[in-house]
């Protein structure tokens, strides 16, 4: 198998609504999981559509059908994916919402129109920026599945229970998902695949290594 760098690829954002990952089944222990961000990225704004202050957004959850129904709001980010904080008249921060008023499937992505932006000129500030909603707000996860932004900051062990290090970041390549393990000896990179990753505790926060491969050994972890 050819290895992969962290530099040879750029992550996603973590916390992208898309990509639910199959799980192998855990035990759910008395423990509670660790807080993680409140809100998911659930789509990107490309560019404006049109006069009437449409825009055609890039889907990045796997039911954007739901996410933008008529109806539905959303919330605002910045270019980089973090929510977007204003300050109201009291100098309390808030982050400002989009009604969705209507939408439709557009080639590789979606036509939607906000309630709240009424021409192509309000329509345009909205470029290049990142759309929200609270996790508490999404479709609930089918059994044995787990938003990629859950296994950050997981801990890895081995199958007899050895601590390995702590999964730092993700990376989508072509051949699969990678994620990026940070040990004492330095950064080890495992591909999410069953056999290699034979239980993932989305309670215990940990993920479970089985290393008859070998990609651990640059990290230096005894058994």
């Amino acid at each position: 198998m050819s290895s992969v760098s962290a530099s040879s690829a750029k992550p996603k954002p973590f916390r992208s609504a898309k990509n639910r990952k199959k799980l192998p089944p855990a035990p759910r222990p008395d423990s509670s999981p660790m807080p993680g961000p409140e809100y998911a990225i659930v789509g990107l704004i490309r560019k404006a559509q049109g006069i009437r202050g449409e825009v055609i957004v890039e889907p990045l959850t796997d039911k954007p059908d739901v996410i933008f129904a008529s109806g539905s709001r959303v919330f605002a980010g910045t270019s980089k994916g973090d929510p977007a904080v204003v300050h109201d008249v009291k100098g309390e921060e808030e982050i400002p919402t989009l009604t969705v008023a209507e939408s439709r499937p557009f080639k590789k992505g979606w036509i939607v129109h906000f309630e709240e932006l009424q021409d192509r000129d309000s329509a345009e500030l909205w470029r290049g920026r990142y759309l929200l909603a609270p996790f508490s707000e999404l479709p609930a996860l089918e059994e044995n599945e787990v938003y990629l932004h859950d296994l950050i900051g997981m801990k890895a062990v081995s199958i007899a229970g050895a601590e390995l290090g702590r999964v730092t970041t993700f990376y989508e390549l072509p051949q699969g998902l990678v994620l990026d393990i940070a040990t004492p000896a330095g950064s080890v990179m495992i591909p999410y695949r069953p056999e290699i990753v034979v239980r993932t505790d989305v309670h215990a926060r940990t993920i479970s290594i089985n290393d008859t491969f070998g990609f651990m050994d640059a990290s230096g972890a005894e058994e």
